[in-house]
């Protein structure tokens, strides 16, 4: 527990530091945040404001994890769990990074097409899995909670899983559209995660959730409403990788059901949206992701991260609590 807390506060000041430093570095080479105008129109004065800060907390997390990786060096098993989970992470990074970088140079708010994000993406779910597989990490049997009841799905889980995970890393990338919110909602929902790893006495799946809670505690420092800085797709697709491998490294992938409800009905708002148009013509909310559609009701930023951080937390917990009444 002491390691578990040394962790966050690490890790917390390293990002904190970092963000210190780097931000005016941001803007001094025009690192800024483009806005299209097919958002509020209110967010133009975000205009400029410097982007990939996800850099800082992604620093934080190497930082803590190389740590932890020369601690379990000599425990079974452990350091190629890890190693596998660290290069997911790594990878939805990559893609992210990849796609900021497209979208600095260009100095416009498109960056990679879809077509080659989800190429990485895919390939990136696939390597991950097979890497779990690998380390005899990884099982296709589900168990649901509260009732406990199991069944084997096979070849098909590969396939859902891959889909799933895809969707979730998109699903966390589409929640980042407001001041704070992206960071406060996998905040709360790492910290209920972590109380499942603490119960199951999973060290690494619970030191990896304290990375996180350290690193985006303190990019919060920073992206609290009024932003000074935007994680940009670099940090959102590395964030939402890292709740996909907390659920995988508990053996329950189906947790993210519940740890991520918020990104999933966010992604699902896009496309309730899109094919309500398409096929009726008629838009469903005001504008999507969701979150949007509560800015034009009049909902401010602070309330609508308040609000949303607040339900992640509290169906986060319930997950949690279906696995613990297992134990």
């Amino acid at each position: 527990m002491l390691f578990f807390v040394l962790n966050i506060a690490i890790t917390f000041i390293i990002t904190v530091i970092l963000g210190k430093k780097f931000i005016p570095v941001l803007k001094s080479i025009k690192m800024g945040q483009k806005i299209l105008d097919i958002g509020p129109r209110w967010h133009k004065s975000k205009e400029g404001t410097p982007t990939m800060g996800g850099l800082f907390f992604i620093a934080s997390f190497l930082v803590s994890m190389l740590s932890f990786g020369i601690y379990a060096a000599n425990k079974d098993g452990v350091f190629g769990v890890l190693a596998v989970n660290c290069l997911f992470v790594a990878l939805c990074a990559v893609t992210g990074f990849i796609d900021d970088y497209v979208k600095f140079f260009k100095k416009q708010n498109e960056g990679l097409t879809p077509k080659q994000k989800l190429v990485f993406q895919f390939g990136s779910a696939a390597i991950y899995l097979a890497g779990l597989k690998m380390c005899g990490a990884l099982t296709t049997e589900i168990v649901l909670p509260f009732c406990g009841i199991s069944f084997d799905m096979g070849i098909f889980f590969y396939i859902i899983a891959i889909i799933g995970i895809v969707y979730v890393v998109n699903a966390v990338n589409l929640t980042d559209g407001i001041d704070g919110l992206c960071s406060s909602v996998t905040l709360v929902v790492m910290i209920a995660l972590s109380v499942l790893c603490f119960m199951m006495k999973n060290t690494l799946a619970f030191h990896f959730c304290a990375a996180i809670i350290g690193g985006t505690a303190g990019f919060l420092y920073y992206n609290f409403h009024p932003a000074k800085v935007f994680m940009g797709d670099t940090g959102s697709l590395f964030l939402g990788g890292a709740v996909v491998c907390v659920c995988f490294m508990l053996g329950h992938p189906i947790l993210v059901l519940f740890a991520g409800v918020v990104y999933i009905c966010e992604a699902l708002s896009v496309v309730i949206q899109v094919t309500s148009f398409k096929l009726f013509k008629k838009r469903v909310f005001k504008m999507s992701p969701i979150h949007h559609h509560f800015e034009m009701c009049g909902w401010g930023e602070i309330k609508i991260g308040v609000v949303f951080s607040f339900v992640a937390a509290v169906f986060a917990v319930l997950g949690v609590a279906g696995y613990i009444v297992l134990l």
